[in-house]
């Protein structure tokens, strides 16, 4: 799979939102529905909430669960904002509050709840082996290979400087081809995951995940498309400022940046 970096001959649309968000309409015919997020941004968790609530899709595929955590959650009231973010372990995974996640949760009702995260052990096999020679025993569902083979030079370098560029260039450059490779790897196990719910008949199905995962030239809509070309795939990018003219997404929101320290401290 070769790609343009940031440049994607798409059509899409810009909502320019600050602070509220514009409407997003999703095409009734999308079977799998991703909709993309800045983590710790309450209005992409707003925006997540409605569309959800609007689609009713049968099944909800989570980058920030696994299948264990929501195995966990089984029988607890999902009303209950507390009682479920404790089941799920949510505050010990380090992700944002789950104030902002529960309204997904709640307007999810009579979808089924898939995980979507990978163990530490598996990224760690992507990273050292490459995301396809670990992949083997993971599904028996969808073919690694299809989205998984070799990248063609300008696409690994283009892929290294994001990653180069994600984690503020503190990373030493021989660690960031194995970067690449767990990227690679998430997005194929969130894709197989929702593959495996189309294939059940659980339509619509909706991904909830970073704005990174959602792009459609790299992302889980690239993955679907490589192993699954025939089914209908949407994508939702939600971002902090303005993504160009090109941005490989269905629709963009802009909002207003969230608060936060600087990201880059961690690093230095």
């Amino acid at each position: 799979m070769t790609r343009a970096p940031l440049r994607f001959a798409a059509a899409f649309l810009i909502l320019s939102v600050l602070p509220a968000l514009a409407d997003v309409v999703v095409p009734r015919d999308a079977q799998v529905i991703i909709l993309g997020e800045v983590h710790d941004n309450p209005f992409h968790h707003a925006e997540q909430a409605r569309l959800v609530a609007d689609l009713r899709p049968k099944a909800m595929v989570w980058e920030m669960l696994s299948a264990e955590q929501l195995t966990q959650s089984q029988g607890v009231d999902r009303g209950n904002a507390a009682a479920l973010g404790a089941a799920l372990g949510w505050e010990e995974a380090g992700w944002p509050d789950f104030a902002m996640y529960h309204p997904i949760f709640a307007a999810s009702e009579g979808a089924e709840h898939f995980g979507g995260s990978v163990t530490r052990d598996l990224l760690m096999r992507a990273m050292k082996q490459g995301a396809l020679s670990a992949w083997e025993g993971v599904t028996d569902w969808f073919d690694p290979s299809l989205a998984l083979g070799p990248l063609a030079p300008e696409d690994q370098s283009a892929r290294e400087d994001e990653q180069a560029e994600a984690h503020c260039g503190a990373l030493p450059p021989h660690l960031l081809p194995g970067m690449v490779e767990a990227q690679r790897f998430r997005d194929a196990f969130m894709a197989s995951v929702a593959l495996k719910a189309v294939q059940d008949g659980l339509t619509p199905v909706v991904v909830i995940t970073g704005t990174g995962h959602a792009r459609m030239d790299v992302g889980i809509p690239a993955m679907i498309r490589a192993a699954r070309p025939e089914i209908k795939v949407w994508s939702l990018g939600q971002l902090e400022g303005e993504p160009g003219a090109d941005a490989p997404y269905d629709a963009v929101t802009v909002t207003a940046p969230t608060p936060r320290g600087d990201p880059c401290a961690a690093f230095q």
